[in-house]
């Protein structure tokens, strides 16, 4: 009995991840957690990715799921070339958390695409070694960089940033220097569309509710495993998803001015 209904939710699990896609989502969330699965005899670390999307009437939809041990551009022209023959045509914004070689794989699958680093993430990763006493004032100091009310405004930040922390955290500063290019993309966008826009918050809570029902398994027998319970969860998470973003119409009317005919009436 336990072997009939695992089967079928393997046949639903692969009919969801091959139906077909509506031709644009204006933004799409990536971002990978990983668990422990075991391959050839030994436990290995893989990651899950998730891809999430906002459609064009502002509700979210997980467009799809893989396992991969490594990634790299090779590994994202694969899934961003799924994704294009299951009927994705556009996509303005693509929100990641520092994918190895997704950038460049992104460039020549849909190359309109502006890639968006997550800022919770940049944060996240800045404070990640800072002792706590030092924690709150240089998160606060990084606020001035992606509150400034434009990219212009934002570029003189890191320099007054550097002046005060680089003597003791000289990284903080040259990471988001590094990856200026990927930071500001959002800027162009009003105060309020970018909260929907700026970070994966959507996407994290979905990994949140993941990562809740997968750290009770130490490991999972085969890939399978892992897809079957992931894809059981994002199916019971989707159905709270009934309203979409707050503010998208304002949202649209933004992306109609900025990415013009590419946005449909």
């Amino acid at each position: 009995m336990i072997s009939r209904i695992t089967d079928e939710v393997q046949e639903l699990a692969e009919e969801w991840r091959n139906r077909p896609l509506e031709p644009i989502y204006p933004v799409i969330f990536l971002d990978a957690l990983r668990v422990n699965i075991r391959d050839e005899g030994h436990v290995c670390k893989k990651s899950v990715y998730i891809a999430l999307a906002i459609r064009l009437d502002g509700h979210k939809e997980v467009l799809g799921m893989w396992i991969e041990r490594n990634e790299g551009a090779k590994f994202w022209m694969r899934i961003l070339n799924e994704l294009k023959n299951r009927g994705v045509q556009d996509n303005y914004l693509a929100a990641v958390d520092g994918l190895t070689g997704f950038p460049d794989a992104i460039n020549v699958i849909f190359p309109k695409t502006e890639v968006q680093l997550c800022i919770v993430h940049m944060v996240r990763n800045s404070i990640k070694f800072v002792p706590v006493k030092d924690r709150k004032p240089v998160a606060n100091d990084l606020r001035g960089i992606y509150l400034a009310p434009s990219a212009d405004a934002a570029k003189v930040v890191p320099e007054k940033f550097a002046e005060k922390w680089d003597e003791k955290y000289p990284g903080i500063s040259r990471s988001w220097r590094s990856r200026w290019n990927e930071i500001i993309p959002y800027m162009k966008f009003s105060p309020e569309i970018r909260k929907a826009v700026y970070t994966t918050n959507a996407i994290e809570f979905v990994n949140y509710s993941l990562q809740r029902n997968l750290k009770t398994r130490q490991s999972f027998p085969n890939d399978e495993a892992v897809l079957k319970l992931v894809f059981m969860v994002l199916r019971r998470i989707s159905k709270k998803w009934t309203m979409p973003i707050k503010n998208w119409g304002s949202a649209m009317h933004q992306f109609a001015i900025i990415y013009g005919e590419r946005v449909p009436l």
